[in-house]
């Protein structure tokens, strides 16, 4: 990679990150997936991606890059609850739950990981299915709001 492309990289990603904060995530995808084309093997330009997609409701590109991340960056957390989420939104309490365990054990003290493993028991318990078995969605969880968004958890 030459000086050029880190420095576009690193202007492509942070412009990414400003548009994210900003809540424009659409306008993000764009920026972020130019920083992936530069630097595709930046566990952080894999997860903002990955968040910027689960944001516009691209939920099976943003477990894409969500999983990306962990080939990376093996141990981060964040990506763990990322692909959990994403496994709910495509109905796999059982998946979901496996990942946010994960992301839960790697960092106890974050409590949106914990509402999130919690709220995956509370569905299952009302629905009187073992383990991940049904139907039920997200959608009906509280864990993402109606537009799509995850809690606002910033991995370190």
């Amino acid at each position: 990679m030459t000086a050029s492309g880190h420095y576009d990289a690193y202007n492509a990603f942070s412009e990414g990150m400003r548009l994210l904060a900003d809540d424009n995530a659409h306008a993000a995808v764009i920026a972020l997936e130019q920083a992936r084309e530069l630097e595709p093997a930046k566990g952080s330009v894999r997860e903002a991606l990955a968040r910027a997609y689960f944001r516009t409701g691209r939920f099976a590109a943003a477990e894409q890059e969500f999983i990306a991340t962990l080939d990376i960056e093996p141990v981060n957390d964040y990506a763990q609850y990322g692909v959990g989420l994403c496994r709910l939104k495509a109905g796999d309490r059982a998946k979901a739950r496996g990942h946010l365990r994960l992301a839960t054990v790697m960092r106890p003290d974050n409590p949106d990981y914990r509402a999130a493993l919690d709220r995956v028991t509370a569905i299952e318990e009302a629905a009187g299915a073992p383990s991940g078995i049904g139907s039920q969605g997200i959608e009906s969880s509280g864990i993402v709001s109606s537009d799509g968004e995850s809690p606002e958890t910033e991995s370190t």
